[in-house]
């Protein structure tokens, strides 16, 4: 019988939002932002471990992580953290009317 271990759980996400992630990277020092490189931010979350590659839309990979609680709060305190950095949100973008 094969014995079987969660190591890393992968979640994408979407926060619906443009994000200014040269701001973050300039004021958050867990956050790598190279654009010429690559263009997300990788935002290093210590405790609980895990990594967030954050885009300019919004758009983020969360992994690292072997249990949803620990992705729970990774993503509840990286909410935190980038919320300051929103430029928009896609609710102000909606299209108003007919």
């Amino acid at each position: 019988m094969p014995s079987i271990k969660v190591q890393n759980i992968v979640v994408s996400g979407d926060l619906h939002a443009v994000i200014d992630l040269y701001a973050l990277s300039k004021e958050v020092k867990a956050v790598d932002y190279e654009p010429e490189q690559f263009p997300g931010a990788i935002f290093r979350i210590s405790d609980p471990k895990a990594v967030i590659i954050l885009f300019k839309n919004g758009k983020m990979i969360c992994t690292g992580s072997s249990t949803e609680a620990n992705i729970k709060r990774v993503l509840e305190y990286a909410a935190k953290v980038i919320s300051k950095y929103v430029i928009s949100s896609s609710e102000e973008k909606a299209p108003s009317g007919a």
